[in-house]
Formats: C-alpha cells, sequence, structure tokens
C-alpha cells in the first residue's frame, strides 16, 4: 500500500505486507461500513501529487521533538493519551483551528512521528478546491461501501476511498466519504512511512477512533468478517521505530536505537513468520552497523531459520561473512541469493568482488551482468562508474 525510503544500497528494507480481506464495522458515528478491499496495497506513485490547502501541520514538522513542539503547543491545552510505548498529546475540536481532533504522536524517544485529524461529522471539502483536484488525481488504495446515518452535511452516502499521497519519507491518507462531486473528509494522517501502518483501517485501533470520537462510548460491537492486521500493536510500534532509527528519516542514523528497538520488537511477539524473520534480519543489520559483525551473523542465520531462501538475507549475511574475513562462506551466500533472483544486482555486485582475486573470468560475467541489470538507474552511478572501471581492467 506504501512504499518506505529504500536506503542507497538496494537492500530491501520494505516491511511485510497486509493481505486483501473484508472487514465490517458498526461504527458510533451512526456509520456502517463495509470495508470491501477492491483494490488494496497500490504501491505509492514515485512522484504523487500532494498538493492540499487543508494544512494539516501548520506549526510543527514530523520529527519535532516534544520539547519543541511544547512551544507551538502549550501542554496545558493538551490531552495526553498513552499510545504504545509512545504517547499522543491531543487537541480538541473546540481548540483546533482546523474544528477536527487532532492527534499528534510521539515515539518513546519523544520524536514526533505522526499526526491524525479527525472530522466525526465530515468536514465538507467543497471550500478545499487544491485537495479536491488532487484527490481526483489519485487513485484510492482502498474502496469502502458505507451507508452513513447521520453526518453533518449529507443524509446518506453510499461510497467512500482511502487516498495515499506523500513524499520519498512521508505518507498521507485521506478518508473520504461521499462522490468526487461532494466529498466529505473523515480522516486524514501524515506520517513517516514506518509507521504509516499503524494508521491503517485494516488495524482496530484505526477503527476505533470512528467508532468512539472525543472518547464517546456508544457500545456497539466491533463484528469482524474476514483477516484484520493483528500484529501485536508494540511489535509494529518497536519494528517502525527500529526502521526510523536505522535509516535516518528523523536526520539521525543511530544503530543503537534500531538494535534497541529490534530487540523489544522480536521480544514482544509476533503471529506472522514474515515479520519475526524480518525483525531478527533488521536486527542482524543494526548488529553489522554498530561493528559486531558475530551477532549480526546469528541474527541473519535465526532469520533464514525462520524464513529459508531469502534472497536479501542471504546477500547481507554474505557480507557479513565477508567482514569476518570467512570468504567461502561469503561467496555461498552471494551465490545462493543470486541463483534464487537472478536479476538481483546488488548480489551480483557482491558476488563479482567475491570472485576478483581468485577467478577474474567469473568476476568479470558478474560485472557485466549488475551493469545490465542497473542501466539507468540513478542512485547506482556512482557504483556503475567504479564497476566499469573494473571491467575495463579485468579486460586487459
Amino acid at each position: 500500500m506504501y512504499a518506505p525510503f529504500v536506503s542507497r544500497n538496494l537492500r530491501d528494507q520494505q516491511a511485510p505486507r497486509t493481505a486483501p480481506f473484508n472487514l465490517w464495522v458498526v461504527c458510533g458515528l451512526g456509520l456502517s461500513l463495509l470495508l470491501n478491499a477492491c483494490e488494496t496495497e497500490a504501491p505509492k506513485p514515485n512522484l504523487p501529487p500532494s498538493e492540499s490547502d487543508l494544512i494539516l501541520l501548520k506549526s510543527t514538522t514530523l520529527c519535532t521533538s516534544k520539547p519543541d513542539f511544547f512551544k507551538t503547543y502549550p501542554a496545558s491545552t493538551l490531552k495526553a493519551n498513552a499510545w504504545g510505548s509512545g504517547q499522543e498529546l491531543v487537541l480538541p475540536a473546540d481548540q483546533s483551528p482546523s474544528h477536527g481532533d487532532e492527534s499528534y504522536f510521539f515515539d518513546e524517544d519523544g520524536m514526533l512521528v505522526g499526526t491524525l485529524f479527525t472530522f466525526p461529522s465530515g468536514l465538507d471539502l467543497n471550500p478545499y478546491p487544491v485537495l479536491r483536484h488532487t484527490l481526483t488525481l489519485l487513485k484510492p488504495s482502498l474502496e469502502f461501501y458505507l451507508n452513513v446515518a447521520s453526518l453533518s452535511s449529507k443524509a446518506s452516502m453510499d461510497s467512500s476511498a482511502l487516498y495515499e499521497t506523500g513524499d520519498e519519507k512521508t505518507t498521507t491518507q485521506y478518508l473520504v466519504l461521499g462522490t468526487r462531486e461532494q466529498p466529505a473528509l473523515l480522516q486524514a494522517s501524515m506520517t513517516i512511512d514506518p509507521y504509516v501502518r499503524l494508521f491503517s483501517p485494516y488495524r482496530r485501533e484505526f477503527l476505533e477512533r470512528l467508532r468512539h470520537p472525543s472518547g464517546q462510548k456508544p457500545g456497539q460491537q466491533l463484528d469482524s468478517q474476514g483477516a484484520e492486521d493483528k500484529e501485536p500493536f508494540l511489535s509494529l510500534q518497536q519494528f517502525a521505530r527500529g526502521q526510523t532509527a536505522q535509516l535516518s528519516y528523523c536526520g539521525v542514523q543511530s544503530y543503537d536505537t534500531a538494535a534497541n528497538a529490534y530487540q523489544k520488537a522480536i521480544a514482544n511477539g509476533f503471529t506472522n513468520k514474515v515479520w519475526l524473520a524480518e525483525a531478527h534480519h533488521k536486527l542482524g543489520l543494526s548488529w553489522e552497523g554498530k561493528g559486531l559483525h558475530e551477532k549480526a551473523k546469528t541474527e541473519m542465520l535465526q532469520s533464514l531459520t525462520i524464513r529459508p531462501n531469502t534472497p536479501e538475507i542471504l546477500n547481507n549475511l554474505g557480507t557479513v561473512y565477508n567482514k569476518l574475513g570467512d570468504k567461502a562462506n561469503a561467496l555461498a551466500s552471494f551465490e545462493k541469493a543470486v541463483t534464487l533472483r537472478p536479476n538481483y544486482a546488488i548480489a551480483r555486485y557482491n558476488l563479482a568482488e567475491a570472485y576478483e582475486p581468485t577467478n577474474p573470468r567469473r568476476a568479470l560475467a558478474e560485472y557485466e551482468t549488475y551493469l545490465a541489470l542497473v542501466e539507468g538507474i540513478p542512485d547506482e552511478a556512482g557504483r556503475i562508474a567504479l564497476v566499469q572501471q573494473r571491467v575495463k581492467t579485468l579486460k586487459h
């Protein structure tokens, strides 16, 4: 559904995805939602339209520290709620310039990682022509069918959609009710990419906000049909925290924070082995970043025990073996990675480097394969130039 910021070494930093499903929700807003996943998990375009005249972060920015946030929003005006291992600070609708409930979400390190604006009665988008135009350019990532009993501007509506846009590191979501001619906004969120899953309609915590706006408890029961995203919230939250620190989403890379977060994610448990394997894999990358290569090897081998024959893990394990001086196992890992995925460019490059001292002819073939795979990719320009020089040398 969304594409997180990818590190420039072509490692696969993508988290596991949620499978499509149907979900029936009875909401305290007088809404009956049938979330029919007609089109789910649509990738975020490379250059998505994101212009909006609905300002979600007027006086602050994502990755702001909590002390700096309080300079703009005095603590006395905010209601504090627990949010997993972090904290949610709420500016109520009656004090909000947007006339919606504004929620600001901080991780346990005190960093602003997301915001959510909720309009329980529906916000008429007619006064927002820029946002309306943006929505016409976006393809829904999820379509809804609704029967609406009471909204401020509509007696009933039978269609809605979740739209996604953003930039390299952030995702903005709009939950829009009604037709394109008469749209009303129920919720809008902006998050750094690793956290976007926690603001998904697949999550019970997200749906609870529709049922219980402003803390109301109308008593309706959530009746689920199909498969919700039931991965433990704390595990997903810590995984996102690890991604944020490891990939420098907030400007500072911290392998210490990443390792701490992935260990907590593993300790909290995952129900899906893909998530668990990836948490061990990412923990291994964090140990590698800290120069602790034996610990990195242990975690990556554990990941492969859970999810064997994964090319990304084999490639990264090969790099760790190489740093440990185990050339034979490094070569075997790279070989297996490209056997499983022949078009895996960075593994081809690593394999060529591994072969170069002992088998120049094979190294030359792998370098040339790498160049064919990455032709025209701007992010690989530096490595391409290096490989072209090595190919010239090997040929002579």
